[in-house]
């Protein structure tokens, strides 16, 4: 049974399916790291700055009583909080992703359809085929014998 199961994994390991999954894994997470310096070092600052110099990173409901000038200090001394400034840092980071995620399918999508209308090259049988059916038709065909055909039927 081992035997036979290891032999079925190697099959579905190596379907292309399994290892298109994997590659489009491994760039996602490299994807993911680019988006998140695109949002923390590039887009947060200015957001920050046109609403008066909000930080969202440090943005957080101190659910423990205490007080604390920073994320930081509220964590360090254990308190419980609410960090809804990292969560709008990840609800951008999402919609930069799913935006990117958008234009890549729908640039596959219009490759696609456009090699669907490319016309495809006939099978050389068929078009044999129809030269000797035109041919035919044209009574320009000969007889075994070397006489004449009789003329194509009218249509």
């Amino acid at each position: 049974m081992g035997a036979g199961m290891l032999e079925e994994f190697k099959k579905f390991i190596s379907r292309g399916n399994v290892v298109d999954l994997a590659v489009g894994i491994i760039i996602g997470a490299a994807f993911t790291g680019i988006v998140n310096s695109l949002v923390k070092d590039v887009l947060t600052p200015p957001i920050g700055w046109l609403m008066g110099g909000i930080d969202f990173s440090n943005h957080f409901i101190n659910l423990s009583g205490g007080r604390y000038d920073s994320l930081a200090a509220a964590e360090a001394a254990g308190a419980a909080t609410v960090n809804y400034g990292r969560f709008l840092n990840n609800v951008i980071n999402f919609l930069i992703v799913a935006a990117a995620l958008f234009v890549l399918v729908r640039q596959l999508i219009r490759f696609r359809l456009v090699e669907a209308a490319k016309p495809k090259p006939r099978p050389a049988e068929e078009v044999l085929l129809e030269e000797i059916r035109d041919l035919l038709r044209a009574g320009l065909a000969r007889k075994a014998d070397g006489t004449d055909p009789p003329p194509p039927p009218l249509r």
